[in-house]
């Protein structure tokens, strides 16, 4: 049996470790939008995504009458999520729980296999410790609340088949968990990105969102300090600031009105500096899934793409 148990052992070892990447934030809070560009442009056949939000307890009859949200952690397999992202960290396949948005049901679930790069999104996935240590590199959404209340009004009543009234009730009832146990993921994120209109900018309907973009020491980030200059470009900006807890973090400013021709010389040149120097910048990055194109979106996904690359070398 010892014999046994040590092949076992060496057999795990020898899996190829994915590069784990969690996208954390409220609901409708754009992870999506984020996850959909990025895994394209590293490649279907070499990203996973994996959505935590299928681990729910009830289904949407289920909870009628209930006095939980769906996002309260008491409404979903928590356990069984943290054991599933420890198999897929280690490259082992797991069978996923797939709950239907659209319906409120569970339906079948399905086999996910880790391939080189594997993207986390939901409402819970930096909960806890445990979940929190799978991953290489943590990113909250942290969407101004008007912003963020406007995307769900939008999605839930054109995709999931809710009502206006249902939907603002839904806010209400999901106050106090967003509060307790959504929002302080937060701190515990490597990235923190806030897509906002600019106060004091009175822009035409249809002007892309500002984004700040909080790059935390708590991984090797990197240096755009030395290209993100007032003369070379007045898409993005990059400062020193103050953290929510006090401490030193570069603070990337990335606005959404700036005109087109200099939205892709800024792209441009923060791809290069990133190390992408012989390769074109992906259609796919900057995509909203509405028919405009995000600059700030797409430097934020370039970010991510060179921390994930950057990984699985």
């Amino acid at each position: 049996m010892p014999d046994k148990r040590f092949r076992i052992s060496r057999a795990a070892e020898i899996r190829p470790r994915p590069v784990m990447l969690a996208i954390a934030g409220d609901s409708a809070a754009g992870k999506a939008t984020l996850t959909r560009g990025l895994a394209q442009a590293l490649g279907s056949d070499r990203c996973v995504i994996f959505s935590a939000d299928d681990y729910q307890r009830f289904d949407r009859t289920e909870r009628t009458g209930m006095a939980l949200s769906p996002v309260h952690p008491d409404s979903n397999y928590l356990s069984i999520l943290e054991q599933h992202l420890q198999l897929l960290a280690t490259g082992q396949p797991v069978l996923k729980p797939v709950y239907d948005h659209a319906t409120g049901l569970r339906t079948r679930p399905e086999l996910v296999e880790p391939n080189d790069f594997v993207i986390v999104h939901g409402v819970l996935p930096l909960h806890s410790k445990l979940a929190r240590a799978c991953f290489d590199v943590t990113v909250y959404l942290d969407p101004a609340e008007d912003v963020r209340r406007c995307w769900k009004l939008q999605r839930d009543t054109g995709e999931r088949g809710y009502t206006d009234q249902q939907v603002w009730e839904s806010f209400e009832a999901a106050e106090s968990a967003s509060i307790s146990v959504i929002r302080p993921q937060r701190a515990e994120a490597d990235i923190v990105v806030r897509f906002a209109k600019i106060d004091g900018r009175d822009d035409p309907p249809g002007t892309p969102l500002s984004a700040e973009v909080l790059l935390r020491n708590t991984i090797a980030q990197p240096d755009l300090a030395q290209i993100l200059q007032p003369a070379l470009t007045r898409t993005a900006h990059l400062r020193l600031t103050r953290d929510t807890d006090g401490r030193p973090v570069d603070s990337m400013h990335i606005h959404g009105y700036t005109p087109a021709e200099e939205n892709a010389a800024a792209e441009r040149l923060i791809w290069n500096a990133l190390g992408e120097t012989d390769t074109e910048i992906p259609p796919c990055l900057g995509d909203t899934g509405t028919g405009v194109r995000s600059t700030p979106l797409a430097i934020t996904q370039m970010l991510l793409r060179y921390h994930l690359m950057r990984g699985s070398r």
